[in-house]
């Protein structure tokens, strides 16, 4: 019986725990099948596997956050010397969004703002053709909720770029067969992105231009969340290996 646990580095609002029960419960509704055992860390509050624990599991997610990938609070730092003991164990690790960036800090990778500023709405991001992704019959566009300020400026060493977009540079990459950051949000839905979008305006943390445009982005489609799902289920269970 497979195990996986879900490192968590938001404090869930309460509209995502009255609609969804929580992020653990997003996640484990889009990554989760029958006969598997998923747990939950809250390493945001300092909640954090011990080294007995590590080993009971076969891969690790790492969600997004409110905070910054480049920040230095004692709780990051502690994730950072968590996620290179998972790198030298080469236990699967998927990082999304804040997940993607500290994982490539992680990794000898170089995180911070973008200079296109905040990445806000449905987004389609171009997949790379590499024999990896063939394997899962990913297609070569992918559309996908991005919300985001942060990015990957730099490269770790010994990683590919598997997926890029216009917005941002980097949107996926791999390192091995073992670890994978994805920039954007697969395991959003519009009404997630809604209540998002709708605190930042309440904190006048962005312009209602952004906020209409993010929204209306919702009109020319829905993510392709199944092929998502696929793959991201896929690199975490073995089926996506180099």
């Amino acid at each position: 019986m497979k195990r996986f646990a879900v490192l968590l580095c938001a404090e869930d609002s309460e509209y995502v725990k009255k609609k969804y029960g929580g992020y653990f419960e997003v996640f484990v509704g889009m990554l989760g099948e029958e006969g598997e055992t998923w747990d939950g860390y809250r390493v945001a509050n300092g909640e954090f596997p011990d080294e007995e624990e590590i080993d009971l599991y076969d891969g690790f997610v790492i969600t997004g956050s409110c905070n910054d990938a480049h920040g230095n609070d004692v709780w990051i730092l502690k994730l950072l010397a968590l996620l290179k003991k998972l790198h030298s164990k080469k236990k699967k690790i998927l990082g999304v969004c804040f997940g993607h960036q500290i994982l490539s800090r992680a990794l000898g990778g170089k995180t911070g703002r973008a200079t296109t500023g905040w990445d806000i709405g449905m987004r389609t991001v171009s997949v790379y053709p590499t024999k990896l992704l063939s394997k899962l019959q990913i297609p070569s566009q992918l559309s996908v909720i991005e919300f985001h300020r942060d990015e990957v400026k730099e490269l770790p060493p010994y990683v590919d770029v598997i997926a890029w977009s216009e917005k941002t540079g980097i949107e996926m990459f791999m390192c091995g067969d073992h670890a994978m950051g994805i920039q954007g949000h697969p395991e959003y839905n519009e009404g997630i992105l809604v209540h998002l979008i709708e605190r930042l305006q309440a904190r006048y943390a962005i312009e209602d231009s952004l906020a209409d445009a993010a929204k209306a982005s919702f009109e020319k489609g829905e993510p392709d969340k199944e092929t998502w799902k696929k793959l991201c289920r896929g690199f975490l269970k073995g089926t996506l290996t180099l």
